[in-house]
């Protein structure tokens, strides 16, 4: 895995972005990583193989070395290896022994090809000047790109590499065509003072080496895994029915994106049985065309050419029977007619027929869902019983307050009588419920209510059974008072 803003370039320290083995949490600290298995175990090789392979620039350049066996270095450390342009570089060994001729022969490199010898192990001082030299690149890079445009020309100064001793530099650029840079050579020996080399890449293979994240969340698959370019074309989204849209199906280099091409051999292999010529089909009730395919589910999906309003999902079988039908010289009526053929098993209905394992969904009962079950219809019977009691009360004040007899001299109290307009709670054209509709439970006794008019009882009774008449307190005969009251 590829590290995105990993600063652990040397590995000299626990720099931020790496754990404390010292290696990246991402997964690894160089673009294609690879996984030494054999040095991890601690295996050693029957018989050895004296080539390494080295990775550069946190594996943006991965070469092969000759392994002296004096050096006696292994996968994990630094090394100083011989240029080819003089000097040398300082990298890490990311594969040794029988892995390597696994590599090389991916890689498509001889055994006996001339290789570079690693010098020796790399030290302290070594992975310093490293840093220093890493850390010019930023700067180096932007002057670069000011430089190339004051000059006029078309093209695109990506990436930088210094070498390990600071003597040479790799501009790497992308152009469409060819570009004459003598010009900007002599201008960056003279700014840069060091040996300069032009290198031209492609939009991928620059991608490859800035890195970033897709637009699926994950690292790009050029800079982690992917090795080997191939050619992508508009034709693997038109296999997979994919919109033809350039800003979706474009990556972050600007091409096609390489992950079309990973289910295009299924989806190939998928379309073999859905016939060639199917995207009309005549029937007596008029043309129909296709719309759309399901290839996995093995469904065309077609409409009328006048009539577009319905959609009929049609399995394929069906379809090569309605070809046949129309090679004969007959037409089918309908798309109906099509969909009412011998239509195929269905796969998902005869497995759940025939289940593998015993169902239990009769026997086994849960008691949460009866618990559940029984709060409900507790709660919904409360509610009935609450909401008949309130009906109840109301026709009983209602009944007490058409019942009071009026007082001589008192305003009269029209609630009683027909009310004008709807009483409060009780919608527009509605009725109290009848004495016969109420449910035989025992009323509750009425309050007592007083008149706020003339704060005065308003009945004789006030809800008690005597029929004796109240006087005001300072009124009443003292001889007539119940002891009891007192």
């Amino acid at each position: 895995m590829g590290c995105i803003g990993c600063s652990c370039s040397t590995g000299k320290d626990n720099a931020p972005g790496c754990n404390s083995n010292g290696g990246c949490a991402s997964g690894g600290c160089n673009r294609h990583n690879t996984y030494d298995w054999i040095t991890a175990l601690g295996i050693q090789d029957a018989k050895p193989f004296d080539v390494v392979e080295v990775s550069f620039k946190n594996g943006a350049r991965k070469e092969f070395f000759k392994n002296p066996p004096f050096n006696r270095v292994t996968t994990g450390d630094w090394v100083i290896v011989e240029s080819s342009a003089g000097g040398f570089d300082v990298g890490k060994i990311s594969l040794s022994g029988e892995l390597v001729r696994l590599q090389m022969k991916r890689k498509r490199v001889r055994n006996d090809a001339k290789l570079a010898a690693v010098v020796r192990k790399a030290h302290d001082r070594d992975l310093e000047r490293l840093d220093e030299v890493r850390g010019q690149e930023k700067e180096v890079l932007i002057k670069a790109r000011v430089i190339a445009r004051s000059l006029g020309l078309n093209m695109k100064i990506g990436d930088v590499e210094f070498q390990g001793d600071g003597r040479k530099a790799t501009f790497y650029y992308t152009a469409d065509g060819r570009v004459d840079f003598r010009e900007l050579i002599r201008h960056y020996a003279r700014d840069f003072k060091i040996k300069i080399e032009m290198r031209q890449i492609g939009a991928r293979q620059e991608s490859a080496r800035i890195g970033g994240l897709g637009n699926c969340g994950r690292e790009l698959c050029c800079s982690t895994w992917l090795a080997e370019f191939k050619s992508v074309n508009t034709a693997a989204a038109r296999y997979q029915n994919l919109a033809i849209n350039q800003t979706k199906l474009s990556g972050m280099c600007g091409r096609l994106k390489c992950c079309l091409n990973y289910e295009l051999d299924t989806y190939i292999d998928a379309l073999e049985d859905f016939p060639d010529r199917a995207e009309r089909i005549k029937t007596q009730t008029g043309l129909a065309i296709l719309v759309k395919t399901d290839v996995f589910r093995r469904l065309m999906y077609y409409t009328y050419a006048d009539d577009r309003g319905k959609f009929y999902a049609i399995h394929v079988d069906q379809i090569w029977d309605a070809l046949d039908m129309i090679k004969s010289g007959s037409f089918p009526a309908s798309l109906d007619d099509i969909m009412a053929m011998a239509p195929p098993p269905d796969t998902d209905e005869a497995e759940e027929a025939e289940p593998d394992f015993e169902s239990v969904n009769d026997v086994i009962q849960l008691p949460l869902e009866q618990r559940k079950k029984k709060k409900k219809k507790k709660k919904r019977n409360r509610d009935r019983s609450q909401s008949a009691a309130a009906a109840v009360e109301k026709a009983a004040q209602n009944e007490a307050v058409q019942s009071r007899p009026q007082r001589p001299g008192q305003r009269p109290d029209n609630r009683g009588q027909q009310p004008r307009g709807p009483q409060h709670g009780q919608k527009q054209g509605s009725h109290p419920p009848r004495k016969d509709d109420r449910q035989p439970q025992r009323p509750p006794h009425p309050k007592p209510q007083n008149d706020a008019r003339d704060g005065q009882p308003k009945g004789p009774n006030n809800g008690q059974g005597n029929n004796q008449n109240r006087q005001h307190p300072k009124h009443k005969n003292k001889g007539n008072q119940d002891p009891k009251q007192d």
